[in-house]
Parts: C-alpha cells; sequence; structure tokens
C-alpha cells in the first residue's frame, strides 16, 4: 500500500464524534496514515466532492440539511475515477439503512456507539481493498473490452478476406461466350455459421469446353479452419497441370496438405471432392476424399442419382500423404446438373434431435428436379431452415452448396 496519508473527509454534524473521528483515523497505526478533512453538513460535503481528492469519506447517516443515503447517492453519481470510498456511520444500528447503503455503493456501515481503534480500522482497510479489487476488475475488464472489439475488427476482416478468395464470378465455355450462352454454369450458396468459415469451394476453367470444381470442409470451425482454406486455394492454383485428371489432383493436394500439416504438429484433415465437368465429351469425372457425395440431377431421365465411386470414396486429405485417389466418369447429358454440398446443409437437427439426413436432402431435390439449379438451392435451404424448431436462429454448421449445370441444346 502507498505510504502516503490517506486523504479522509469526515462527514458529520456532531462536533465530539467529529473530533473522536479525526482522532481515530490518525491514529489507526500498522504503517496506516490518514489526513482527515472535517464538514458539518451535507451541503459542504458536496463542496468538497466537486473539489475531489478524497480516497475515503465517512458519511454520517443524519445531517441538519440532508440524510446520509441522498448525500451517498451523489458520491455515486460522480465519475469512477473521481468516487471515494464511503463508510455509513449511524447513532444507531438499522438494519434498513444499512441495506440502502450498500445498495447505493457504500463499502461498509458502523454504528457510532460501538466505534473503536480496531473496528474502524478493519472498516478503513476492508473497504479500501474492495476499491482496489474493483478497480482491477475494472481494468482487466476493460482490457477484455478492448482486445475482444480488436479480435472483432480482425475475424471481420478475416471474413472479408475469405469472401474475396471466393468466386467473384464464374467462368464461361467456350471462354468468348456470353454468360448467357456458356455451355457449362453455375451456382452456389456459401453461409458460414461464424465469422469464417471451414467450407470453401472453387470453379475454374480446365479447357475450352471443361470446368474444373473444387468442394472441401476443413474439420473445425474460426480462423484455423480458415487459414487452411486459403492454403488449399494456393496449393490448387500450384496443380493446374493435374487439373484434367481428379484422382491425381486431389492426390497431388493431399500430399502437400500433408507434409505442411505434419509441422502444425495437430491433427487436421479436409474432406474434399473435385469433378471436372466436361461438356465437349459429355461426361462428370470426378475424385472424392471423405467428402459427402454429390448427387447428379438427371433431368431427361427424371432421377437424382448420387455420384458414387465403385469402392466408395478416398480418406480425407491430410491423413495418408501417398494414397491413390481414383476417378469415376459419369455421363452429363445437356439439362442435366450436379449438386456439390457440405454436411451442414443435412446434419441439421429437428425438434426432435432427428437429423435433416442425406436420404431427405436427396428426395427434396428429386422434388424439384424440374427447376432451375438456383431455384433449387434456395429451395432446400428454405426447407433445411424449416426443419429445425423455431427461433432457433442460424445454420448451426457452414453450409456449402455448388451447382454446375450442362446447358440445354437450344
Amino acid at each position: 500500500m502507498d505510504s502516503s496519508p490517506i486523504p479522509v473527509l469526515i462527514v458529520d454534524d456532531d462536533p465530539t464524534t467529529t473530533a473522536v473521528l479525526r482522532g481515530l483515523v490518525r491514529n489507526l497505526g500498522g504503517g496506516l496514515t490518514c489526513e482527515a478533512t472535517c464538514v458539518a453538513t451535507g451541503a459542504a460535503a458536496r463542496v468538497e466532492f466537486k473539489r475531489g481528492g478524497h480516497a475515503l469519506v465517512l458519511l454520517d447517516y443524519l445531517l441538519p440539511d440532508e440524510d446520509g443515503l441522498t448525500l451517498l447517492a451523489a458520491v455515486h453519481a460522480l465519475p469512477e475515477d473521481r468516487r471515494p470510498v464511503v463508510i455509513m456511520l449511524t447513532g444507531a444500528g438499522s438494519e434498513q439503512v444499512a441495506v440502502e447503503a450498500m445498495k447505493l455503493g457504500a463499502k461498509d456501515y458502523l454504528v457510532k456507539t460501538a466505534l473503536n481503534l480496531p473496528t474502524l480500522r478493519r472498516a478503513i482497510l476492508g473497504a479500501l481493498e474492495r476499491r482496489r479489487l474493483e478497480e482491477q476488475l475494472a481494468e482487466s475488464t476493460a482490457l477484455l473490452r478492448r482486445q475482444h472489439a480488436q479480435l472483432e475488427a480482425d475475424l471481420t476482416m478475416a471474413r472479408e478476406v475469405q469472401q474475396a478468395l471466393l468466386p467473384q464470378g464464374y467462368p464461361v465455355f467456350p471462354a468468348d461466350a456470353a454468360p448467357a450462352d456458356s455451355r457449362l454454369r453455375f451456382c452456389h450458396h456459401w453461409i458460414p455459421s461464424h465469422q469464417v468459415a471451414g467450407d470453401f469451394f472453387t470453379v475454374f476453367p480446365v479447357s475450352a469446353t471443361a470446368a474444373g470444381v473444387f468442394q472441401c470442409d476443413v474439420m473445425g470451425h474460426g480462423v484455423r479452419a480458415a487459414l487452411i482454406t486459403a492454403l488449399l486455394r494456393g496449393l490448387i492454383r500450384e496443380q493446374q497441370a493435374l487439373a484434367g485428371d481428379p484422382g491425381a489432383f486431389l492426390g497431388a493436394l493431399n500430399a502437400q496438405l500433408h507434409a505442411l500439416l505434419a509441422r502444425v504438429g495437430d491433427l487436421v484433415f479436409v474432406t474434399a471432392v473435385y469433378l471436372v465437368a466436361d461438356a465437349a465429351a459429355g461426361e462428370v469425372r470426378l475424385a472424392n476424399a471423405g467428402h459427402p457425395t454429390p448427387l447428379h440431377l438427371e433431368r431427361g431421365a427424371g432421377r437424382v442419382t448420387p455420384c458414387t465411386l465403385p469402392d466408395g470414396p478416398g480418406p480425407a486429405l491430410g491423413l495418408m500423404p501417398e494414397f491413390v485417389y481414383a476417378t469415376a466418369r459419369r455421363p452429363l447429358a445437356p439439362g442435366d446438373a450436379v449438386l456439390l454440398f457440405t454436411d451442414g446443409i443435412y446434419e441439421v437437427e429437428g425438434g426432435d434431435g432427428e437429423q435433416f439426413g442425406q436420404d431427405r436432402l436427396r428426395e427434396a431435390v428429386a422434388a424439384r428436379l424440374a427447376q432451375r439449379s438456383g431455384e433449387v438451392l434456395d429451395g432446400l435451404l428454405a426447407e433445411v431452415q424449416a426443419w429445425r424448431p423455431p427461433g432457433i436462429g442460424g445454420l448451426p454448421d457452414d453450409v456449402c452448396l455448388v451447382a454446375v449445370d450442362c446447358a440445354p441444346v437450344g
């Protein structure tokens, strides 16, 4: 504790009590020294409050011009950095007065007839210690608020950067075609459950008539997952030479990602699917790394079919660096579409805890088969949101939906 005298304001209209209090605070002992200023009215006390500089106030409950509780309320209204510690004094004990005084910010309540040096010393030390702890807590709270505000600002910037990494427009096929005349068309919904997401996708040309579509879901949420999506975007750019072969493409991404994540020392994996939609060849080539199976909207045949691989999907990226991913081929007729999605769209739980599920998702897509792909995505989101209990809010997990359409002839 600071060795300089503690400035104390004694507010009491009884000269005898004032003299006793002045003597007590001057001789508290134990290295605790006080310097007292004495006033006898509420009006004089208010002048002292305005002047400031008092660390402690010993305040009588009954004053000639106003009661101590009114004056205590005036102390409580002072700016926090100018608000002294108050100990309320009264001639007779009253539980009601004590409760009201504490509500208005008094740190202790003493009965004058029971005043002695040990009691006053204990009250002053306790009151000053509580004030110190309150100030320490206020400083810590203010620091946490500043840090939280900075974190929110950082997350907002991270979200903006992540959104900038997503496709801002879609390629057209052939490259000189107008968007309405493109042989391959795209639409998507990307909905993060937090400020940044672990779901990511990108679309890029592989040839004049073929598009590569990559979608992934990083384990977990938040900044770490978002950083890995940014890392994957860079790795995808490095592997453009393999983009025509989905299995080789995922294999190269897997090996590079494993090598980078091994340095982190923590288990991280990424489910992913990559497909090449080739309008000229009339086919889809795809490879799957532990990702939900895309759906093939065969509009001409009037059915929705999962894009399965003969041996099932391979392991998630980042787990088995030497794994060889298989490539599957499917015919892609004009008017067909392929829907890629992350698990956040079907793991949504209803009021009874039942998940929406992949079977229900497939049925919902089949029910909208005659619609345009953009309308299909909108309808799916609406149906999944309706599955949740009312008043719950946003989706609990990141959601990414991407549709690739092979334009109908004519």
